[in-house]
């Protein structure tokens, strides 16, 4: 698939789930907030309580850009967390290291991060990590490799030039742009987590399953 047909392909979901995945889905959002296709403005007044768990079920799974067993994985293990099952959930999948190099303003979108991960840019306490699933744990550095700052993606990032199209850094990380270096300071909260969800209905469509 072309470049031009994923982006396409990218602002069709967003605009079908209701939720922005990248940059210009969100521009297409602004001007047209309803699903694509002849009925996108009035399908959803008929949607089934299955429909609308699935759909918020995709909603989460496409906001990290997971495969279906990766994301049940995950809830299986929310599941055995003390806690509400839904926040675990989200806490969790947060903790990807793919998830937090988004957040900390290094790349423009969640497909962009797992990209950087996966060709080896990314270092964890010093030492490269290519997968994108790695859960950072609390106190642990990312940072872009040394080798890789000098690429264009990471200087447009230094200099802030994602700072237009992304959520504000969230509380549980602090993020040096300059430097491209990021800490989790702590565990993530549900609340505090940029994500478009209601993770009870994903709770749902899982325990119904």
């Amino acid at each position: 698939m072309s470049k031009t047909s994923r982006t396409r392909s990218k602002v069709r979901l967003s605009r079908a789930l209701g939720v922005a995945l990248t940059p210009k889905a969100a521009r297409a959002l602004e001007k047209r907030p309803y699903a694509p296709g002849q009925h996108g403005r009035t399908r959803r007044k008929t949607d089934s309580d299955f429909a609308v768990r699935l759909r918020e079920k995709q909603r989460l799974r496409a906001q990290y850009g997971l495969r279906e067993k990766q994301l049940r994985i995950t809830f299986e293990e929310a599941r055995r967390h003390p806690g509400l099952t839904g926040e675990n959930l989200v806490e969790l999948l947060e903790m990807r290291l793919d998830a937090l190099v988004l957040r900390a303003g290094f790349a423009r979108s969640t497909s962009q991060a797992r990209q950087f991960v996966v060709h080896r840019h990314i270092m964890v306490d010093g030492k490269i990590v290519d997968r994108p699933s790695f859960r950072v744990k609390p106190g642990q550095t990312i940072q872009v490799k040394q080798r890789s700052e000098e690429l264009e993606p990471f200087q447009v990032a230094a200099a802030g030039g994602h700072l237009d199209v992304l959520p504000k850094v969230p509380g549980y990380l602090s993020s040096d742009a300059a430097t491209l270096t990021a800490k989790l300071e702590r565990r993530p909260k549900r609340a505090e987590v940029p994500v478009t969800c209601e993770v009870q209905l994903v709770v749902e469509y899982y325990a119904a399953r």
